[in-house]
């Protein structure tokens, strides 16, 4: 049997190197196959309010922040920053690092002083001044 020649493989090659390059990635479509909707403020801080509620309990933490999530006299956010449009599937992304988040992570989260943000959270970060 003869060895199939360089130029063979080349072209094989080659035509992985095309189908692979060419598909549109994740990002350029709205990520995961949906389209790019974006994100209802009141309906992710009202649910945001309720992951922030139950992760404090549940992680027994004591904080203003766990308090107003847990009140529900206490607002929900209706409106993104100025400027910030965030995706539904940003929105989603975020929810489910908080409810996976470990206790520690989300006492920084929920913290008085210094509060920290989950990364995956951080879709409209403040404005730096120039």
């Amino acid at each position: 049997m003869k060895a199939p020649s360089p130029t063979l493989h080349k072209l094989a090659l080659a035509a992985v190197v095309v189908v692979f390059c060419t598909a549109p990635t994740p990002g350029d479509i709205g990520g995961c196959g949906q389209s790019p909707d974006l994100l209802d403020a009141p309906t992710f801080f009202a649910n945001k309010k309720s992951t922030d509620c139950s992760r404090c309990k549940e992680c027994e933490l004591i904080s203003d922040t766990c308090d107003h999530a847990c009140d529900d006299d206490f607002p929900v956010a209706t409106a993104f920053p100025k400027g910030c449009y965030p995706l539904v599937h940003d929105g989603e992304v975020c929810l489910r690092a908080l409810r996976h988040a470990s206790c520690d992570d989300y006492a920084s989260f929920a913290a008085d002083s210094s509060p920290t943000t989950a990364s995956e959270c951080n879709f409209c970060p403040p404005e730096r001044a120039p």
